[in-house]
């Protein structure tokens, strides 16, 4: 399962491979989908240019920042200059929608199949364009939530209200010390509820979540699943990428299908019962809602 080869994708094979999805889609029992960065990209939740400089042009102006991840990770001289660009990030990310349809076309792909999601999105754009919140696991996290940065305890917390009212205070790069969050149990500085080190909190919320995603996956066993991967790199291969050709590969039934722009690859041992599209999503989601 280690070699992984290119499938061609000439303009007689892409009409091809949308059909061939198109009818794995419509006859499966079941669709895992796995999201990852490059189906956010899709839909334009772009970390660079355009959007980077329309929101965050004082910060580069004043650190050299050249894109919106980076600068996240920049240690600021004070907590009030990292939530006013902490704050701005979430709420472009998180509690803006996708400037593209590509989550809703998705949607009107599998709204009526058994399906379930699992990502390593943190933008919630699957629950915000519609998907049924009980069958979504967001393992890495959550942009709209915030945890203990010790931890002290194993909970997290909404961030909707205070980010907002961060982002329509914030003045010359810095937020109001009084909106800093701290820890309400211990009193130390709150951080991202992102799966960066081992101090991320895996609270009763994603405890819940990761057993409804085993237990679909074990109620599914041996039926004809469509494994459909979305967006996922080689960044983090152990969550979705080689799962779902494991699984695949264990099960004769099942189909494995990747979308991914110059990374639509599969191992030789399920090439048979693959579909590769090397290609944009969203274009490939439009052309199957067509």
């Amino acid at each position: 399962m280690s070699t992984g080869n290119w499938i061609p994708t000439s303009t007689d094979n892409y009409s091809k491979q949308i059909d061939r999805l198109k009818n794995e889609i419509d006859k499966a029992d079941a669709i895992v989908i796995g999201g990852g960065a490059g189906l956010s990209t899709s839909a334009g939740f772009t970390y660079t240019g355009e959007r980077f400089e329309k929101y965050f042009g004082d910060f580069i102006e004043k650190y050299g920042f050249c894109d919106m991840y980076s600068g996240g990770f920049y240690s600021f001289d004070t907590l009030e200059e990292h939530w006013a660009y902490w704050s701005r990030y979430i709420y472009i990310n998180r509690y803006l929608d996708a400037p593209k349809p590509v989550y809703s076309d998705l949607l009107k792909l599998v709204w009526n199949k058994d399906y379930f999601v699992l990502t390593t999105n943190v933008d919630h754009c699957f629950q915000k364009a519609g998907f049924d919140r009980h069958r979504l696991f967001y393992t890495q996290g959550d942009y709209g939530l915030w945890q203990c940065s010790r931890p002290c305890h194993q909970q997290t917390y909404d961030n909707e209200a205070v980010v907002k009212k961060m982002v329509a205070a914030q003045k010359d790069g810095k937020v109001p010390a009084e909106l800093v969050p701290r820890c309400p149990v211990c009193g130390a500085p709150m951080t991202m509820n992102l799966r960066t080190d081992r101090t991320f909190v895996e609270d009763d919320g994603w405890h819940r979540a990761a057993r409804r995603y085993e237990d679909f996956i074990r109620r599914h066993d041996g039926l004809h699943i469509l494994y459909l991967e979305l967006g996922v790199g080689g960044n983090t291969p152990g969550i979705i990428k080689i799962p779902f050709w494991q699984m695949t590969f264990q099960n004769e039934k099942a189909i494995y299908a990747t979308v991914n722009l110059h990374e639509a690859l599969c191992p030789f041992p399920i090439e048979k019962r693959a579909i590769c599209i090397d290609a944009d999503i969203g274009n490939v989601l439009a052309a199957l809602v067509r």
